[in-house]
């Protein structure tokens, strides 16, 4: 199999997962010069594929319109500004941070080819583990409902069972969700989202309950993933990863092209998640 240079895998993130792609869940979405703001619920998210040479103050402009934007519809509580690291200007941070935004942890954005990550055996489960796919079983619900709970638990955030189960049903076109599990009890969880118009499917959600960690099992979802997605027709396999699961995914045969760091503006007497 011919290696694709991570040049070559940045370019394809670039042109096929950034801008439209992005918002295809978006309750509503507008632009604004080469940004992309969409709404989900009460969040607001902004993203773009390069913000066409923008500095100073027309960089500043640019920020304030988007957080007078957020400020002007009362259903948004908050705002997240996506940003790579690869991009330009380089002060971009910077000019969010004073205009109220707050950064999140950085993940690394890794790439890979879905058939080199399916073939690419994992290590051995413990006899007791179960990997599988259950959003297509007669009894989902169940399973999606206690995945759920664990995934929110090892974050420490993020949607509430209920609001997990509203959402698989919202994004079950093109999306598999797949599990660890003991018996009745779901011990990992995680996500793979074939991306509509793209050569790309995407891993999300995925987590170990911390007393099985270090058994195989994230890398166990990842392969069982990968092998879905490449069935599905994608080539590329994309995840935004922490420190914790980078090193998992290398193993597994993605590659770290660069990084995002979502910056958060939050509505004045608003609790912020998490």
């Amino acid at each position: 199999m011919v290696r694709v240079e991570d040049q070559e895998l940045l370019r394809a993130y670039d042109s096929q997962l950034r801008e439209a792609s992005e918002f295809s869940t978006a309750t509503a979405v507008r632009r604004d010069g080469p940004l992309w703001i969409g709404r989900y619920g009460d969040r607001g998210h902004v993203s773009y594929r390069d913000l066409q040479g923008l500095s100073g103050d027309e960089l500043e402009s640019l920020v304030a319109r988007t957080v007078q934007g957020f400020l002007d519809d009362p259903r948004l509580s908050q705002g997240e500004w996506k940003t790579r690291g690869h991009d330009l200007p380089s002060d971009l941070p910077e000019v969010l941070v004073a205009a109220g935004f707050v950064p999140e942890p950085r993940e690394t954005v890794m790439v890979g080819e879905a058939e080199g990550v399916a073939a690419l055996a994992h290590d051995s489960l413990p006899d007791e583990v179960e990997v599988l796919r259950v959003d297509q079983r007669p009894d989902a619900e169940r399973w999606v409902l206690a995945a759920a709970r664990m995934q929110h638990a090892v974050f420490g955030s993020g949607p509430e069972p209920d609001e997990a189960l509203a959402g698989q049903d919202a994004r079950a076109e093109g999306e598999e969700f797949w599990v660890a599990r003991v018996g009745t009890d779901v011990v990992g969880a995680g996500r793979v989202q074939r991306v509509a118009g793209t050569e790309f499917a995407s891993l999300w959600g995925g987590a170990v309950d911390p007393a099985w960690r270090g058994r195989g099992l994230y890398r166990a979802l990842a392969s069982g993933r990968a092998k879905a997605a490449a069935r599905a027709g994608a080539r590329y396999l994309h995840s935004d990863c922490s420190d914790m699961s980078r090193p998992i995914l290398e193993r597994a045969g993605l590659r770290p092209i660069t990084t995002t760091t979502p910056y958060v503006w939050t509505r004045a007497g608003t609790v912020r998640d998490g």
